[in-house]
C-alpha cells in the first residue's frame, strides 16, 4: 500500500459533501435501537433494526458511496491521470484505495452495529454484528471500486445489485443467496453472536469463503482494469 496516495484519498473524501451522507443512516440505526430499548422490544427488532436497516441498508449504501468515490471521484473530474503518471504500480494504487475504502466504511458501519446490537442484545451480538458488519465492507468496498472502473455510474449499479439482486431475489430465489454480501453478513452475525434472533441462510463455509472470493476476485480486476486505463484512457 502506498501511504502517500492513501493520505491523499482519505483527504479527499473526508473534504467532499458526499462524505456527509455517511452520518445520518448510523445515526437512524442507533436511534431506532434506542427506541426499541425504550420501549421494551428491543429483542423483537433485532431483525427489522439490526439486518433490515443495518445489513440491508446501512452497510452496503455507505459502502457504496465510499467504495466508488475514492476513485470515482478521481476518474469524473480527471485528475487520476496525475496517479497514473507516477512511477507507482497499479497494484499498489489499487490496494491504497481499497484500503481507505475499507477502513472508513468499516469503521463506521462496525461502530453503529456494535452500539446498535449491543442495545438490542448485549455486548458479544453487538461485536458480532460489528465483526460480520466489517467483512461484509471489505467485500463490499472491494465489488464497488470495481464498478467504479467499469461505468461511469457505478453508484447506479451498486444500487442496482443491492436492491433488486440481494434485496429482491434474495428474499424469493434461494440460489441468489449465494452471490449475496447481505446473505453472508448474517450468517456470520448469526454464528458469532450464538443466539436466536437472527437466522442466516448460508453455511459459514460459503459465508467466509465467498466473502473472500468477492474481496481478492473484486480486487484484482479491478488493478487489471485500472492497467487498461493507464493505456487506453476509458473508463467504460
Amino acid at each position: 500500500m502506498n501511504t502517500t496516495i492513501a493520505w491523499i484519498t482519505a483527504r479527499g473524501l473526508f473534504g467532499r459533501r458526499r462524505f456527509l451522507l455517511l452520518l445520518p443512516l448510523p445515526v437512524i440505526l442507533v436511534g431506532m435501537a434506542g427506541l426499541g430499548w425504550a420501549i421494551g422490544q428491543s429483542a423483537d427488532l433485532a431483525g427489522p433494526v439490526l439486518v433490515g436497516i443495518g445489513v440491508a441498508v446501512v452497510l452496503p449504501v455507505i459502502a457504496l458511496i465510499v467504495g466508488t468515490a475514492v476513485l470515482g471521484s478521481e476518474i469524473d473530474d480527471g485528475t487520476i491521470v496525475h496517479i497514473l503518471t507516477k512511477p507507482i504500480p497499479r497494484w499498489k494504487i489499487v490496494l491504497s484505495k481499497l484500503a481507505v475504502a475499507f477502513g472508513v466504511s468499516g469503521a463506521v458501519v462496525a461502530a453503529a452495529m456494535f452500539v446498535a446490537g449491543t442495545i438490542v442484545d448485549g455486548v458479544r451480538f453487538g461485536l458480532a454484528f460489528a465483526a460480520a458488519s466489517a467483512v461484509g465492507a471489505l467485500a463490499y468496498s472491494a465489488l464497488f471500486l470495481l464498478l467504479s472502473l467499469l461505468t461511469r455510474r457505478p453508484v447506479l449499479i451498486g444500487l442496482m445489485y443491492v436492491m433488486i439482486w440481494e434485496g429482491l431475489l434474495g428474499n424469493f430465489v434461494s440460489g441468489t443467496k449465494v452471490l449475496s454480501v447481505q446473505q453472508y453478513v448474517v450468517s456470520l452475525a448469526d454464528r458469532w453472536a450464538a443466539t436466536e434472533l437472527v437466522t442466516g441462510t448460508v453455511s459459514m463455509g460459503v459465508a467466509v469463503t465467498m466473502s473472500a472470493v468477492f474481496t481478492v476476485v473484486g480486487t484484482w480486476l479491478a488493478i487489471n482494469r485500472l492497467r487498461l486505463f493507464s493505456v487506453a484512457g476509458e473508463t467504460s
